[in-house]
């Protein structure tokens, strides 16, 4: 991943399953932000239920958990009403993964790699990994 820890998280604006949502907004927060190749599959299924699980940990914290596939907002819609889902999920469909791009996830056939990414509350990346789907549940997140 080309995103360097320390830099300033690329902006974005992105349609959700709340709605629009920038990063822009969400300045004074703590952002956690991952991103998955699709709805619906049993790896991507398995890291939503992680991140859906400790969902209440990350609210602890002060953070808001986002999401992001280059899925259609339809789809993320179905994938979270399923599985009931507690926090956003971005669509990075139009241009197709312009968000993933910004932050150097790589991107093949419209699907983004798994990443995540920590975000502080001054914009700023402090933690990354391309990870697998388990990342929800990675000791030593810095929060």
């Amino acid at each position: 991943m080309s995103t360097v820890i320390g830099r300033a998280a690329p902006a974005f604006t992105a349609p959700s399953t709340d709605g629009e949502i920038s990063l822009k907004e969400l300045k004074g927060r703590i952002v956690v932000m991952y991103f998955y190749p699709r709805d619906n599959t049993p790896g991507c299924t398995t890291e939503g239920q992680n991140f859906r699980d400790r969902y209440a940990d990350f609210q602890a914290a002060g953070a808001q958990v986002l999401g992001v596939s280059q899925d259609a907002i339809w789809s993320h819609i179905a994938f979270s009403n399923h599985f009931n889902m507690h926090f956003p999920l971005l669509s990075d469909y139009h241009p197709r993964g312009k968000v993933a791009s910004a932050y150097g996830v790589p991107v093949t056939d419209g699907e983004s790699a798994r990443a995540a990414f920590i975000i502080d509350t001054n914009q700023q990346i402090i933690w990354s990994h391309l990870s697998p789907p388990g990342i929800a549940l990675a000791p030593g997140l810095p929060l």
